[in-house]
Order: C-alpha cells, then structure tokens, then sequence
C-alpha cells in the first residue's frame, strides 16, 4: 500500500472537505445579506407563442427574459432569497460531508490498515450519507426551484423535481455493500486469529 499517496489523497480530500464547509456558509451568508435581485430559470413558456400585446402571467414587480424562460423578482421577499438558496447549498453541504466521510476513512486506512473493524464501518458511514444523502439533497433543490418559480408566476404551479445524479444512489449502496462485506471479512479473520 503506497501511504504517501494515501496521506496525501487525506490531507487534499481533507481541504476539499473544509473549502465547501467555507462555501457552503460564505454563500448561505453573503446571499441572505444581498439585496439584489433573485432569478430562476423555467421552461413553462419555452414552446408557447404569446401575442406581442399579451401580457405573460407574472407576479407585480417580477421581469421575463424575452425568451419568458428566465424570471427576476426585483425585489425578493427571505422566503424566496431563502428559496434561492435551496438550488446551491444542498450540494455544497453534501460535497462537504461526504468529502469529511471520505477523508476519516482514508485516515483510518493509514492508521490502522485497510481490512479493520474501523474501515468497514467508515465506509459503510460514508455509503449511507451519498445512498440517503444524494436523493434529499435533489428534492431539496427540486423543492426550492419550484417554489421559486410558483412565487414569482402563480400559473405555472411546475411539480417538484429531483435534481442532481441520483445514479451515485448505486454508488452509496455499492459502498454499503463492500462495507458489510468488509466487516463480515474482518470478523471473520479475528475468529481465525483465535482459534489458531
């Protein structure tokens, strides 16, 4: 096993960790305390034809893009600059989490060998967070954007959507797997150590 290159993927994926931790918070921060406008993107006018006269189906004070697939709320109440939040920080926070999850599990690789009781679990830790972590974090932002765009035109009313890879739910499950079967391998060794 190379531990130069471990320690370092440790230390890397440790700062990565702490980066998003930063943003995460930076951008939860700074965009509460903006006062300019908040956007969102919706594809609801995208194929319809409005008559140069028609007025388009918005909140007072929101403005279209001419294409009707952008909004802007000028001025945005905290529930929508709240809203708008919701399609960022939910992956910077689960970055930052499974980032941390990653780098203890390469430490405990370091410490005490890759097969041990510590790895397994570690792993298994880490496959839960991305299997449960990866769909809450989509609907969260699904979530956010539709009521983001039903606030600023009440017709749309668009269905919330999950967002973000969902194939990474295989990814965690895989990781939950291989962290059983790492255990499983463990215990197994040390009831062997025993009886030898």
């Amino acid at each position: 096993m190379n531990t130069r290159l471990t320690r370092t993927l440790a230390s890397v994926t440790f700062a990565l960790a702490a980066l998003c931790g930063l943003a995460f918070a930076g951008t939860a921060v700074t965009h509460m305390l903006d006062d300019g406008a908040v956007c969102v993107e919706t594809g609801f006018w995208q194929n319809a034809k409005l008559a140069s006269d028609e007025p388009l189906p918005i909140r007072e004070g929101v403005d279209a893009a001419a294409s009707a697939t952008r909004l802007c709320q000028d001025d945005p109440s905290v529930a929508q600059r709240a809203a708008d939040l919701g399609n960022e920080l939910p992956w910077l926070l689960f970055g930052a989490l499974a980032l941390l999850l990653f780098s203890r599990l390469l430490n405990a690789v370091l410490e005490q060998g890759p097969f041990t009781d510590a790895v397994s679990r570690r792993l298994s830790a880490l496959g839960w967070l991305v299997t449960v972590g990866t769909p809450v974090a989509g609907l969260v932002v699904g979530w956010s954007h539709s009521w983001l765009v039903a606030s600023m035109a009440p017709i749309v009313g668009s269905e919330p959507t999950v967002a973000g890879p969902q194939a990474l739910i295989l990814a965690g499950l895989a990781a939950v797997i291989m962290g059983k079967i790492m255990r499983e391998g463990v215990r197994m060794r040390e009831d062997l150590e025993g009886t030898i």
